[in-house]
């Protein structure tokens, strides 16, 4: 089976590193990292598709919450047949590749945390996508010596790294799945071959790209166009026969009948024989891809709460939690949500997190991650005193933490934000939370069989080094799994060990601040999973711009000017569109004593939340 597992380590957690580490691990820099110009910057997502308020949602038996109504049900329906919370995961994302493709799919990738009550024991599943063997520094260089364009490396075969999705979540039913793999897969064929009706994101999401999906031809053009090269509205019924067959073949035969056979060779004819753009993916690639199995990273936030995330290649779960162990340091609940204290004291947070995010983390098989570093409780301590409240930091400097080998070159990678989430408790208990992936907007536009190809690959840097001729950590490599901002997320009652809840979202490189914001409100300030996914979104990354969602309750001209005068540069952003779902344990324990992030209890056993602004919903049995 094509799986790897981690040694008996345990996962990471807040922990105070020896001083002396952390000496001998500086020995081998050249001295205090310099203040380097930024290069990243937030890359808006799928468009805005509305606002539609959300009410809490309430069930006693188990709960799904994903980007899409059709979805939600798929998942619902397994879990009523006694199907396990990986089982109903694998229904759901069949569901979305359909419904929703322009963000996931069977030709992209994902992070899984996968909670198992009976065991107590919580796994981290790897399906990021890989780059070709025959990939090279230079993939996304031009003949002119410069790196490409975006869009320019995007649009067809280059960008296609190895999928891993299916890989990952047959790794996942094999330990956890209770229902046959085969039947999982009948809800998204039904839907294929019997139509569903267009959504309105959906629609708007085609209206998007349709230039570029109509430069890229068949199958896709005539797929998701009308005649006319204007995208197929909402409320239109589309099939997907192709689709159905390939989900078919998949079902019978496992994961193999993807990346082997018909299905594999098709993939790999038409990223290689595009006509101006072809890739580099391989047969050897497909079949050569492996499933891992990590270590996730945890750590204690307020005492009561041990939140675990996805490790690296994902620099979400250590980002989540650095930002959450400087704000530590902080009386986050006294400032109240949607002021202009809370929203400066978050973003200084974001800030220092994200230096450090964009120098050190990518794969880890390749490049010396300081994870537990990065986490530790002292570190963070040492990082939080560079906020001032009444002064930006402005262009943040990554720090140095304890176990870093050397210093790494200042990274110039894009995160795109075409992504789904959902999260997931079983009627046992066992719980799942999956951001699952296709990057840019329908990936690198090039369909097969009834699904998108992933553009996995410019999430890599462009560039091998920096402009001081450092190493960037994640350039590109043969094999190598590209970093991400993906942050699933579960969190514990740190005393009891009893889960709490799941959440995570879509969202690029903002994924980040969405699942932080969202963790910050149900811990800090008290709010419901509902409330605190409502919350305005806004943050900052490397550099001195911090961005508000526009119109939203912080998007005021009292907190902009109070921002300014305290140094930031301010932005007003309609394309904050996280797609944040979360479930919450709301019940009573068996002590008597309610769940910890419970906020109506005896409502129900637990309560879901969905983001009012995309698609989704959160539904259970009762």
């Amino acid at each position: 089976m094509a799986i790897s597992y981690p040694g008996q380590r345990l996962p990471l957690v807040f922990l105070s590193l020896a001083a002396a580490l952390a000496l001998t691990a500086c020995g081998g820099n050249d001295g205090p990292l310099v203040r380097q110009e930024p290069t990243e910057q937030y890359i808006p997502p799928e468009p805005p598709s509305g606002y539609t308020a959300k009410s809490i949602q309430y069930a006693n038996k188990d709960m799904v919450a994903a980007a899409n109504p059709l979805a939600v049900k798929a998942g619902t329906d397994i879990l009523a047949q006694g199907g396990s919370a990986i089982d109903a995961a694998i229904a759901v994302q069949m569901v979305l590749n359909l419904v929703e493709p322009q963000s996931s799919g069977i030709g992209g990738g994902a992070f899984l945390l996968h909670y198992d009550k009976g065991t107590s024991q919580v796994l981290a599943y790897d399906g990021r996508e890989t780059a070709p063997q025959t990939a090279t520094t230079q993939l996304f260089i031009g003949s002119d010596g410069k790196p490409l364009g975006f869009l320019n490396a995007v649009d067809g075969g280059l960008s296609v790294g190895t999928p891993g999705l299916l890989r990952m979540l047959e790794a996942a039913h094999k330990t956890h799945g209770k229902l046959a793999w085969k039947d999982l897969f009948t809800p998204a064929i039904q839907l294929s071959e019997n139509g569903f009706a267009i959504s309105q994101r959906m629609s708007v999401s085609i209206a998007g790209s349709a230039a570029r999906i109509k430069a890229q031809g068949e199958p896709g053009a005539s797929y998701f166009l009308n005649a006319d090269g204007t995208a197929k509205a909402t409320g239109t019924l589309l099939k997907n026969p192709e689709f159905a067959a390939t989900l078919r073949s998949i079902a019978a035969g496992g994961a193999n009948a993807f990346y082997q056979g018909d299905i594999a060779r098709d993939i790999v004819a038409k990223v290689r024989a595009h006509p101006t753009n072809p890739g580099k993916l391989s047969l050897d690639d497909l079949g050569g891809y492996t499933a891992k199995v990590r270590e996730p990273v945890c750590g204690i936030y307020r005492v009561q709460y041990r939140i675990c995330g996805m490790p690296a290649p994902s620099s979400g779960g250590l980002a989540v939690l650095q930002t959450l162990g400087i704000l530590q340091n902080f009386d986050v609940a006294a400032l109240q949500p949607n002021t202009l204290d809370s929203v400066h004291l978050v973003s200084e947070a974001y800030r220092l997190a994200y230096a450090d995010r964009a120098l050190y983390v990518a794969d880890p098989d390749f490049v010396a991650v300081p994870q537990a570093g990065m986490i530790d409780a002292g570190y963070l301590q040492s990082r939080a005193k560079l906020i001032d409240m009444q002064k930006s930091i402005g262009t943040p400097v990554a720090g140095v933490p304890p176990g870093l080998a050397q210093a790494k070159g200042q990274d110039n990678s894009l995160n795109l934000p075409s992504t789904s989430h959902m999260s997931i408790v079983d009627g046992t208990g066992n719980a799942v939370s999956m951001t699952t992936t296709i990057e840019n907007g329908f990936g690198s536009l090039q369909m097969v069989r009834g699904f998108l190809l992933n553009n996995q690959l410019t999430d890599f840097s462009f560039t091998a080094t920096d402009a001081a001729g450092k190493p960037i950590a994640n350039r590109v490599e043969p094999g190598k799994r590209p970093r991400s901002s993906m942050a699933p997320t579960l969190v514990f009652n740190a005393s009891t060990g009893d889960l709490e809840g799941a959440i995570g979202s879509p969202g690029g490189s903002a994924i980040i601040q969405y699942t932080a914001k969202s963790l910050i409100g149900m811990i800090d300030w008290n709010l419901n999973v509902q409330q605190a996914i409502n919350l305005p979104n806004f943050g900052a990354q490397t550099n001195a711009t911090t961005s508000l969602e526009k119109g939203s309750a912080i998007d005021t001209a009292a907190i902009r000017a109070g921002l300014q005068a305290r140094g930031h540069t301010v932005a007003s952003t309609d394309t904050f569109t996280s797609g944040l779902h979360g479930v919450v344990f709301n019940g009573v324990r068996a002590n008597g004593l309610p769940g910890l992030l419970a906020r109506n209890p005896g409502a129900g056993t637990y309560a879901g939340g969905a983001d009012p602004r995309r698609e989704g919903t959160a539904q259970g049995n009762p």
